[in-house]
């Protein structure tokens, strides 16, 4: 894996007032009250012709995350939240028009998911199979932040794009969804302080170097040291640097967590906690070398959500990255765990799931 720099080009951005931009944007709907504030559409799993294999990212982790918490029975079809696709126009407030006009290379989308073969692919294929799906889980990242902040919590079953930059992308990230999250609340007058808790095992160097300088965003990271992106100018914008030794295990990991977390919350006292939870710490993933167990994984969540409630903050996760064919059903693990010890709850939703599974129950005896 490379780390990109950006290219000396001059840096075009629009001129569309931010807060008029947030205004014109559609991202914001009206949610119903009886859907749990969870965000997710079928159309985020990918299937580029099958160069998605070539890649060690499962292009289809977050159906099977949605699929396990519907065979749970906590969710529904009905109670799901689905996003709206960020438009080039909500994209804008934060990335240059360089970069996104970039994206019209197939070239560049081949380096950004490190799949050279898509080099060779029509960019409307990429356009379609690959990049629109990411706007859509992009366009949820945005939308779970103003969920969060009416509900106390909120959920993408996506996102977690923090290799991306506002002017580059790379390591499967070609949208800034964390940096936009956090721009529409600040353009939005709706916070005035954010936490990013980002436990991947990589640095996230994306949202990092889009908020360097920016004291209004406290930057946590705890990540393998040892591996990609090694952003040295990136690192500059960590306010809590936690660099991990290969193949850590749950213990001292799980330490680590539980100090850092609640020691960022104390020290900054954050209006809003953006929380990057990737799984790619997961014992024998390829890439994140790290050896934390499935179980480990729930804890590490329990914690943050745990902290978070405790000072009353809300807080967005996203899912991020995570590199073995389990992850999926991990991370449904984990969101159910969190659903059980009731740290994530929305009666209207829970109601209406449980309505809806007496009325199929009832209608499936009728028949018999």
């Amino acid at each position: 894996m490379n780390c990109f720099g950006s290219s000396k080009k001059p840096v075009r951005r629009s001129s569309m007032p931010a807060d008029e931009r947030c205004a014109k944007s559609q991202l914001y709907r009206q949610v119903e009250e009886h859907k749990w504030p969870i965000v997710y559409s079928p159309e985020y799993n990918l299937s580029v012709l099958g160069l998605e294999k070539l890649h060690p990212f499962d292009a289809g982790k977050w159906g099977k995350v949605y699929h396990k918490l519907v065979a749970e029975g906590m969710i529904s079809k009905e109670t799901v939240v689905e996003p709206v696709e960020a438009t080039t126009d909500d994209l804008l407030l934060v990335h240059t028009s360089r970069y996104l006009d970039s994206l019209t290379s197939s070239a560049t989308v081949a380096r950004i998911t490190e799949v050279p073969p898509a080099a060779m692919v029509p960019n409307s294929v990429l356009q379609t199979k690959f990049l629109r799906p990411m706007r859509l889980q992009t366009g949820g990242t945005v939308l779970a932040g103003k969920l969060a902040l009416e509900r106390g919590w909120a959920i993408n079953i996506g996102g977690g794009f923090h290799h991306c930059s506002a002017d580059d992308g790379g390591g499967f990230c070609p949208y800034a969804d964390i940096t936009l999250c956090l721009k529409f609340l600040f353009v939005k007058k709706l916070i005035h302080k954010a936490l990013i808790i980002d436990l991947d095992a990589h640095q996230g160097n994306g949202h990092e170097n889009d908020f360097l300088g920016d004291d209004k965003v406290y930057i946590l990271d705890m990540y393998n040291g040892s591996i990609y992106p090694h952003d040295e100018r990136a690192k500059k914008a960590i306010r809590r640097k936690i660099e991990l030794r290969s193949y850590m295990a749950d213990e001292e990991y799980l330490e680590k967590v539980q100090t850092h977390v609640a020691g960022a919350l104390n020290e900054f006292k954050p209006d809003f906690v953006m929380y990057n939870a990737g799984t790619d710490i997961l014992i024998n993933d390829p890439l994140g070398r790290l050896s934390i167990t499935p179980d480990g994984i729930c804890q590490r969540d329990q914690i943050v959500f745990e902290e978070c409630r405790k000072r009353n903050v809300p807080v967005v996760m996203v899912t991020s990255g995570g590199y073995q064919k389990d992850t999926g059903p991990i991370i449904a693990d984990s969101i159910l765990n969190l659903w059980r010890k009731k740290l994530i709850q929305w009666q209207p939703a829970s109601e209406h799931v449980r309505k809806n599974g007496q009325a199929i129950a009832k209608a499936s005896h009728d028949e018999l």
